[in-house]
């Protein structure tokens, strides 16, 4: 079982450390569930005509931001897992941007785009509350810095709370 605690400096770049900062709690695997909750409860009273709606011109509907929480996750969790397992390859980025043409999100419903969350979210906790101490402090390299496997599920959750902040700030 893991020890909860935040990630030390030294495992993550400064860029990130933006959403480290934005996670409240030592323990992240509380943080990861209380969020899969919260969102779940949030979006269940968001208005369905409210959806495809963006707050300006160029910025995501909420079904493109929601799938683009879930691409960033996905991505952040494959990081973790192959840092976890000790795999020394330096791990590439990736541009939100050239990923968002893609998604298809006008075409899926409310109800599809919130079950494969709860779908990519359960994958994340149980990689996560698997790990132990020695995977989740491992260092690998992602994007052309240090990250492990703890920085990278505080990244995760912290970039929610970044996207929600913005949700209630600009959509509600």
């Amino acid at each position: 079982m893991m020890t909860p605690r935040k990630p030390q400096a030294k495992e993550s770049s400064e860029y990130f450390k933006r959403y480290i900062n934005l996670v409240e709690t030592e323990n992240i695997v509380a943080a990861l569930k209380n969020q899969l909750t919260d969102i779940e409860q949030f979006f269940k009273e968001w208005p369905r005509n409210k959806w495809d709606y963006a707050y300006t011109e160029g910025k995501w509907t909420i079904k493109e931001l929601l799938i683009h929480m879930m691409d960033a996750e996905r991505i952040l969790a494959y990081r973790a897992l192959r840092i976890a397992r000790n795999d020394a390859t330096s791990l590439p980025g990736f541009d939100q941007d050239e990923f968002a043409p893609f998604m298809n999100a006008a075409n899926r419903s409310a109800e599809s785009i919130m079950s494969e969350y709860r779908a990519v979210r359960m994958a994340t906790i149980a990689l996560i509350e698997n790990l132990d101490d020695v995977a989740l402090s491992r260092i690998g390299k992602a994007s052309n810095a240090p990250a492990s496997p703890l920085a990278l599920a505080f990244i995760i959750a912290g970039h929610e709370i970044h996207h929600m902040n913005v949700v209630r700030k600009k959509y509600v």
